[in-house]
């Protein structure tokens, strides 16, 4: 597996190899080992989790606050998506600033998304299936958002607006500039 850092270096990008030939293809999806010697520090999954979503659907921005923060690392089984990553980290030199990274069911590609920062994504095909792993349990007390079309942070959702489906959810959060964010000093790799 290679691990590829995006412009937000704690946001990373993780390439399996694949083995293909006439039978069909096999690549190792995880290896904690080969992430953790990469990344310098432990990640502890506790849950996967998968959804299923038609065109257009577009999930986030969500991040869940201490104690119940959560690093995932997510990829698509099938179709494609648009991941968004969001730095709420205050005091982070890249702080309000988003990575977007195609997920395909063809190119494998994985995002890992740590504590500190908000996720999203939308849906490009015709239907996607969404996996991720996270390493810490779902609190409703803890779940934050903000809104995905916020004009400050200028995210390119590749859609027009009036394709895209929602949850009520996500139709009512707040904006970035009134979002609550992660402590500067918060060691986010524990």
């Amino acid at each position: 597996m290679e691990f590829i850092r995006t412009t937000i270096p704690d946001v990373v990008i993780c390439q399996p190899r694949i083995f293909g030939d006439h039978r069909g293809y096999f690549c190792e999806t995880f290896r904690k080992d080969a992430l953790e010697e990469f990344l310098g520090y432990e990640v502890n999954f506790c849950q996967d989790n998968e959804s299923r979503s038609s065109y257009g659907v577009l999930r986030g921005m969500h991040y869940q606050l201490p104690p119940y923060s959560q690093t995932k690392l997510v990829r698509v089984i099938k179709g494609k998506v648009l991941d968004v990553a969001v730095d709420i980290r205050e005091g982070s030199p890249t702080f309000g600033q988003h990575v977007t990274v195609e997920l395909t069911e063809e190119n494998k590609k994985q995002i890992l998304v740590p504590k500190g920062f908000a996720h999203g994504f939308v849906v490009l095909s015709e239907e996607a299936i969404f996996a991720y792993k996270v390493n810490n349990y779902y609190s409703p007390e803890c779940d934050r958002g903000f809104a995905f079309n916020d004009i400050s942070l200028g995210i390119d959702w590749k859609i027009s607006t009036n394709k895209l489906k929602l949850s009520p959810k996500d139709t009512l959060q707040p904006l970035f500039e009134n979002a609550e964010y992660f402590e500067a000093e918060m060691n986010l790799y524990v």
